[in-house]
């Protein structure tokens, strides 16, 4: 059971509490006038430093509202603007195989009279539009058997879209495919597939991981991408290699 103490002594009448609570409650009061009195002090010997910094603080403020509604604002409108003939010649060039080498040299250096993708990401670096040239370009060059390039501009590519930045990933894994840099390759497939949980490119590089990985005898590795593939995206097309391969890889 808790016990507690008793505090001796006789409780104090009303008429002995009232001149003690007059006395604490003027020291109180002589002690916020005398914290009251240094503040003010403080703050007129400073005065100078406290408007310097407010100063500072709302030029600060004007300064970002200023780059947001008059720099960045207009860049990415513009850019986007700018960015939609490049674009246009980009998808032109991905569904005609026989114009696809002219009309991807005029989505990367534009047209004489509108920008191609690599102007658009020499002067408006920091914009989305910018961004998304940087991966058209690197999936061209990849087209155009310009490997290392790919591998430049796909891993400069800034992803928001997890497709987008699954595609990129798997783009540099193609490339080093190409280059004969098989782990390389592994390491970036393995990367674009776990990038992203849907149907679209999750089972495609893993199918292509375990091609992979199979091919420099990375059996582990394969089991593994054939496995994950085989439980999560079992009604995809690639599920269908998964039995041949998986025992490839078991043996």
């Amino acid at each position: 059971m808790a016990t507690y103490k008793k505090r001796g002594g006789k409780p104090k009448t009303p008429q002995q509490q009232a001149p003690e609570q007059e006395s604490v409650t003027a020291e109180v009061f002589s002690t916020l006038d005398t914290s009251a009195n240094r503040a003010e002090d403080w703050v007129s010997r400073n005065q100078n430093y406290i408007l310097s910094f407010i100063g500072i603080v709302a030029i600060g403020v004007f300064c970002y509202l200023g780059y947001e509604n008059y720099v960045a604002k207009p860049m990415q409108e513009e850019s986007t603007n700018l960015m939609a003939h490049a674009q246009s010649h980009f998808n032109e060039g991905l569904q005609d195989p026989t114009l696809q080498d002219s009309l991807f040299v005029l989505a990367l250096e534009g047209d004489g009279l509108t920008p191609g993708f690599l102007e658009i990401i020499n002067s408006y670096g920091s914009s989305a539009a910018a961004q998304i040239a940087t991966y058209s370009a690197g999936m061209i060059y990849l087209q155009q058997g310009e490997y290392e390039l790919a591998i430049d501009y796909l891993d400069d590519f800034s992803a928001n879209d997890p497709v987008l930045g699954a595609l990129a990933l798997g783009g540099i894994a193609d490339a080093f495919t190409e280059l004969n840099q098989f782990e390389d390759a592994l390491d970036y497939y393995q990367k674009a597939a776990n990038y992203a949980d849907n149907d679209l490119t999750a089972p495609r590089f893993l199918l292509k991981g375990s091609q992979i990985a199979l091919s420099i005898g990375a059996k582990s590795d394969a089991a593994s991408m054939l496995e994950k593939l085989a439980t999560d995206y079992s009604e995809t097309p690639q599920a269908t290699h998964v039995e041949v391969l998986l025992a490839q890889a078991q043996n």
